[in-house]
């Protein structure tokens, strides 16, 4: 509780700063640690299996990667995202791991105080964001190894915890832990506040500020900013810290950058079917493992109704498999769909989704395949939801059929929550007509910085610029970095 009042006050103050983050998962912790100092290099006598990558490097050794053009350094990458400084920041950490390699990093860093930026990274979870609200024992998609972050790789961390990795993949609970270390480890504690909930993010212009909080504002920013370069606007962020007793205290902060880095995990994607709002029905995987937890469901209720065809529906299909739970498993796609993710999955390094995968294809309400308690509807759809707890699905055909169910989850994915931002963001997406999505409408920004095209000083990371996966989401950071550090004069000459 003391802390917790400590760090009201601080927030309560009105404050400026040169960046606020607004999400503390792995891309607001990276971004952290470069705006504090830390800078990479290219590390003497190593030597990239990329030729061409290795000849760039090696024109300016001395020459910190954040001091460097991107875009020359990325060019001609090649790899499994559609960002050139994802590609880039990657393959430098992991230089040849997605052929099956284990050269080392060809980076070193350093830590140079002297062109850290005052930055704050507000969050309602401890460093690690998201990972924190995953069941624990639920293992990651990615390699263990490629959940890590800069200068502190993620199986040396597990070593000294005396485990290692599941099939090369980690807990939710590891990932979570590693990441919360990773703070304390690189000093950056200082920089976060959790427990906390944006509720605006807004321009607004410097005169508008109270007399006092603009003399404030003015001390600050002038180490920060050009003496030549005035700025007019500035982000105004607003909200709110929980106390111990359930109040809510607000706060008012001042930055002249925002990074929005909050992921895609705060909206479970509704159908929009009639019913979806009864009580039995829920959009997320905990329902489930609650109802088990309180005996709510078990091998002699009615089955469980399974909506969706993702990775969080095959982890709750395991999970209820798990128990002896029986489950009806409703999904639009046709098995055999090159779209559907088992599909693109290697057997071998995922031997349970393949399983989830075989049960779909085995098991279907017209074919008695080997596994009990679970019926695949593949190229179905949900029509409604009853009071009773009955529930019509319609076949690609237009037939229609009734289950009685005990519980429904539908987990058809996600989208982030913006609410804080004028308008939802959407006028930041690629297409300003729908609303932000990781995968079919991110936020629109510059690739090489990272800035969104709409509104300056406003950065996006992550989901929301569309990087899906961790190792990839630290290239994001480099760019927003390198941006960051142009425009507060921090760059040696």
């Amino acid at each position: 509780l003391e802390t917790l009042l400590k760090e009201l006050v601080y927030l309560q103050k009105y404050k400026f700063f040169s960046t606020v983050f607004s999400g503390n998962g792995p891309s607001g912790i990276c971004l952290s640690y470069l705006l504090s100092g830390y800078t990479p290099y290219f590390k003497k006598h190593s030597l990239h299996p990329h030729p061409i990558l290795q000849r760039k490097l090696e024109e300016a050794p001395e020459v910190s990667v954040l001091d460097q053009d991107l875009e020359y350094l990325s060019e001609g990458l090649e790899g499994r995202s559609h960002s050139p400084v994802a590609l880039l920041f990657d393959t430098l950490q992991r230089p040849d791991t997605d052929f099956g390699g284990t050269a080392e990093s060809v980076l070193t860093w350093w830590h140079e105080p002297d062109r850290a930026i005052p930055h704050l990274v507000l969050g309602r979870n401890p460093p690690g964001g998201a990972w924190h609200s995953i069941e624990g024992s639920m293992v990651t998609l990615s390699k263990g190894e490629w959940m890590g972050l800069p200068d502190l790789p993620f199986k040396e961390w597990l070593k000294q915890k005396r485990r290692g990795l599941r099939n090369n993949r980690a807990t939710a609970e590891d990932i979570a832990q590693y990441y919360q270390h990773y703070v304390g480890k690189k000093g950056l504690q200082k920089n976060f506040k959790y427990g906390t909930v944006v509720t605006s993010v807004r321009k607004v212009s410097a005169e508008s500020i109270s007399n006092h909080t603009q003399k404030d504002l003015q001390e600050d920013s002038d180490s920060l900013r050009n003496s030549n370069e005035k700025s007019t606007d500035v982000f105004q962020v607003d909200g709110f810290f929980k106390t111990a007793g359930g109040d809510k205290e607000h706060f008012s902060i001042y930055a002249e950058n925002v990074v929005l880095a909050t992921g895609t995990y705060d909206n479970p994607t509704w159908l929009g079917v009639k019913g979806e709002n009864l009580s039995y029905v829920h959009h997320q995987l905990s329902a489930l493992e609650e109802a088990v937890k309180t005996n709510s469901v078990g091998i002699m209720s009615d089955p469980v109704l399974i909506v969706g065809a993702g990775l969080t529906a095959a982890d709750a299909i395991l999970f209820a498999h798990h128990c002896n739970i029986p489950v009806i498993h409703v999904f639009r796609r046709r098995v055999t769909d090159p779209g559907l993710i088992f599909n693109q999955l290697p057997k071998m390094m995922y031997p349970e989704y393949h399983k989830v995968h075989q049960m779909m294809k085995e098991q279907t309400a017209a074919c008695a395949g080997p596994y009990e308690s679970y019926i695949s509807l593949p190229e179905h759809h949900v029509l409604s939801f009853g009071k009773d707890k009955k529930c019509i699905f319609q076949d690609k055909n237009g037939c229609q059929k009734a289950y009685k169910i005990s519980m429904a989850l539908v987990l058809t994915g996600s989208n982030p929550n913006l609410s804080f931002l004028p308008n939802n963001g959407i006028d930041l997406a690629m297409n300003s007509d729908q609303p932000v999505n990781s995968k079919r409408n991110p936020i629109d920004v510059d690739p090489f910085t990272y800035e969104c095209t709409q509104e300056k000083g406003l950065y996006a990371l992550g989901p929301l610029a569309g990087d899906n996966f961790v190792r990839f989401v630290q290239g994001g950071a480099l760019a927003v970095a390198s941006s960051l550090l142009k425009k507060v004069n921090k760059n040696p000459p």
